[in-house]
């Protein structure tokens, strides 16, 4: 079924079709709507939890309360929200609980602007005293929003590792038609403090930590090296790229995100004809090396394109580590990219 919705209606829809019942967060542009939506949402239906809790701290300690007693739940935020997020994020990671959050990038530093920007990549994937054992999807418009929301819920209660959705303000805030469709697969859940039949080993890790707190250095190591062994087992089962192109190409354009909606559109007005194609990491976290590597057959320049100093641009320079490709990178931190910019770099 085809609706008209916003980009925070859409993951409230996502959400409640990947089998969430709770909700708890706090308000913060540009992600507000989808803690009011489920809020009228939990009014109509008594099965949903809802509360709003006094800071994005909060929220995300009492997702983890909802989630470790056995109810599928989530939370949202963006900018300092996210910042203050990290802490809960660490301690999911280490106690390998599933957890889905929506980010909606703002522009920094600190409150900065509210509504758009490219700069929480980092922090995203790899924020607080961690490692990085998390997941972070980067959608391109309001119907991948939609599809990557409920693949996150799939993929958090799967793997047992954070999921993170990073989206921004336009995309949020933009109402557009959305094939809004119910999952082929909903991954269920399952309280985390009670042994239960339904747990596949198989399909999920057997590390299981219930406590966020290491006695010894020796102990801190061992957790970390479980805990990377997996996400590198993860790795090839959920990484996702995009390579976008019409006919040969001689130039790679890279962008994630919004930013990579408008490379797309510059590709079909005069990729043909000027020779650039476009790889798109869909995964910031795991990132697409492989993927990467392979579309730099026959390339000659790689342009970075995103709405941030150089946070894709670190990303980038780490996966081509040794290979000796010319780079552009064009930042612009809290400011949209247009197509025509775009072609104006490749020309």
């Amino acid at each position: 079924m085809r609706e008209l919705l916003t980009g925070n209606d859409v993951v409230v829809r996502a959400a409640l079709n990947a089998g969430a019942l709770g909700y708890a967060g706090y308000p913060i542009t540009p992600t507000t709507e989808i803690m009011t939506a489920w809020n009228s949402a939990s009014i109509k239906d008594k099965n949903l939890r809802f509360l709003q809790t006094e800071d994005e701290m909060s929220a995300g300690f009492v997702t983890i309360g909802m989630i470790m007693g056995g109810l599928k739940a989530f939370t949202a935020t963006g900018g300092p929200g996210n910042v203050l997020m990290q802490d809960p994020l660490n301690m999911v990671e280490n106690m390998r609980i599933p957890f889905v959050a929506v980010i909606g990038q703002r522009g920094g530093p600190s409150t900065g602007s509210v509504i758009y920007s490219q700069q929480e990549v980092i922090l995203t994937g790899w924020g607080g005293n961690s490692e990085g054992y998390r997941v972070v999807y980067s959608p391109m418009n309001i119907q991948e929003l939609y599809d990557y929301t409920i693949k996150a819920f799939n993929t958090a209660w799967t793997y047992r590792f954070p999921t993170l959705v990073l989206t921004d303000g336009y995309v949020v805030k933009t109402r557009q038609e959305v094939n809004i469709y119910k999952p082929k697969k909903i991954v269920k859940s399952y309280p985390l403090l009670l042994k239960s039949e339904k747990r596949n080993p198989k399909k999920e890790s057997n590390y299981v930590n219930l406590s966020n707190t290491f006695v010894t250095e020796e102990e801190a190591f061992e957790a970390n090296k479980v805990l990377m062994d997996d996400l590198m087992k993860m790795k090839p089962k959920v990484v996702e790229s995009e390579l976008y192109k019409k006919g040969s190409i001689n130039t790679l354009v890279i962008a994630h995100g919004l930013v990579a909606g408008a490379v797309k559109e510059a590709i079909n007005t005069d990729g043909k004809k000027m020779k650039f194609g476009m790889l798109r990491p869909i995964t910031l976290n795991p990132f697409p090396d492989i993927a990467l590597k392979k579309a730099l057959k026959g390339i000659k320049k790689i342009i970075i394109v995103e709405s941030a100093h150089n946070q894709l641009l670190k990303l980038v320079k780490e996966a081509l580590y040794g290979l000796n490709i010319p780079i552009k990178h064009y930042g612009r931190p809290g400011l949209g990219v247009t197509p025509e910019e775009i072609l104006k770099l490749i020309k």
